[in-house]
């Protein structure tokens, strides 16, 4: 997120294996969904228009405000948010010649919050800690931006330099662990989204200097690998976690290069350079490639196969690479063997073949949408684009992207579209939005 992308890190946020396998789970465990690439479940049949008046089962108010994008567990939605609370912290004026942010002098409460499916009507609110952060963060940004993830048994939070906590689905804090202070580009803030893989929780800790990325053993939180990342700088980009011949492989984005990593031990076993600053889009897997993109001052996408080893930066091993309309902060999504993005921050949609990287639609302006931090969700034959200013376009998933309606919400919206079942789930900085078809 740089230069204006910071708030980007939010969106959100991940994949956790053991579930990420199976699309027709009916929940929503992970960053990008059961199939971590933006797919709903098959069983996933959300309406198509609403308004602040129609089609909306339930608005729920947040504690304070967050970016991340919620996840669905049976009968509980669960998110996470930061409050600005009234008392203040006595320590100095804190100046840093690196920030142009201003850190905060007031204490926030960082809420980890489970809604009622059904009635949106809170089961539980802990307060997971309550601190005066270290730096401040980006204008579009905020102190709650890493998504939740669970394995169906418990819930993992990152409040990234605030502590990384896990909970019993009834809200007892089972362990948590403090990994330090992030330092971020320009005091831009952090956002960390923890993902699953086996046993364990994976961490990735992109940073000013001395980046890292690393396994907790996801029963205890006892530190099971640690990886330097030394080459990295900040990045708010959450890992993709694949399975490949009985191996578990963790592929994480960056801005000096993608790398992939043996969820067993953390060793490296791949590498491929060129990515743009910022390199914040998750990464999808189709077929035996793993597709890697940016597009913050400048595009890069390439299909990377999975079984490479060493740099194949140059390697003639590499399926395809594009240099045009990728997205700075929003993720891909995938709909059978269509990539589905937008470019840069804006409403402008490219739809490539993921087998070869030819283009399908190239650059198509989608009336109605201007500032996107979400990331696509497909569901049901549909695509659904929310922008920041609450509207949310939704186009015929098909090589037409024909526009079937367009939505308005009030608020900031940089979470992403969740849809489960009947419902739809939109998360702005301060509600939470349950939409099915039929409710008043």
């Amino acid at each position: 997120m740089q230069l204006r992308m910071v708030t980007l890190f939010l969106l959100f946020a991940i994949p956790s294996i053991g579930l990420s396998e199976n699309p027709n789970a009916d929940g929503w465990l992970q960053w990008r969904g059961p199939s971590q690439n933006g797919q709903a479940g098959l069983d996933a049949k959300p309406p198509t228009q609403w308004s602040s008046t129609s089609n909306i089962q339930w608005v729920a108010d947040i504690s304070g405000e967050g970016t991340a994008t919620p996840i669905v567990l049976k009968n509980s939605v669960y998110i996470v948010s930061a409050e600005a609370t009234d008392r203040k912290s006595d320590r100095p004026t804190i100046e840093d010649e690196r920030s142009k942010t201003i850190p905060p002098n007031v204490f926030y409460r960082f809420h980890v919050t489970s809604f009622d499916r059904t009635t949106g009507k809170v089961q539980w609110n802990r307060v997971a800690i309550e601190q005066v952060p270290h730096e401040g963060h980006h204008d579009t940004h905020t102190y709650a931006g890493g998504s939740p993830t669970s394995d169906g048994e418990r819930l993992y939070v990152s409040f990234a330099s605030r502590g990384i906590f896990c909970y019993s689905l009834d809200g007892e804090l089972l362990w948590k662990t403090d990994l330090g202070d992030m330092r971020t580009r320009f005091g831009w803030g952090d956002s960390v989204t923890p993902v699953l893989a086996d046993d364990a929780l994976i961490v990735n800790w992109d940073q000013e200097e001395g980046s890292f990325i690393v396994a907790l053993d996801k029963r205890t939180g006892q530190e099971l690998w640690r990886t330097s990342r030394a080459q990295e700088v900040t990045t708010w980009n959450t890992p993709l976690v694949i399975q490949n011949d009985g191996k578990t492989i963790i592929v994480v984005n960056g801005t000096d290069r993608v790398r992939a990593y043996d969820a067993k031990n953390g060793k490296e076993l791949w590498s491929c350079g060129g990515q743009t600053v910022n390199a914040i889009p998750s990464p999808v897997r189709f077929e035996d490639t793993v597709i890697c993109i940016s597009g913050y001052r400048g595009a890069l996408g390439v299909a990377i196969p999975i079984q490479s080893h060493g740099d194949v930066t140059d390697s003639n091993t590499l399926r395809w690479k594009i240099t045009q309309g990728t997205p700075y902060v929003p993720s891909p999504a995938l709909s059978n063997n269509r990539l589905i993005f937008t470019g840069g921050n804006n409403g402008i949609l490219t739809c490539i073949d993921a087998k070869s990287g030819k283009s399908i639609v190239d650059r198509k302006r989608i009336n109605g949408l201007s500032n996107i931090y979400a990331s696509p969700l497909v569901a049901n034959g549909k695509i659904y684009l929310t922008g920041r200013d609450g509207t949310t376009v939704v186009l015929k998933d098909d090589n037409s992207f024909e526009t079937l309606a367009v939505n308005s919400l009030e608020g900031t919206f940089d979470a992403s579209p969740v849809a489960v079942s009947n419902q739809l789930f939109l998360r702005s900085w301060k509600k939470l939005y349950c939409i099915s078809e039929g409710a008043k």
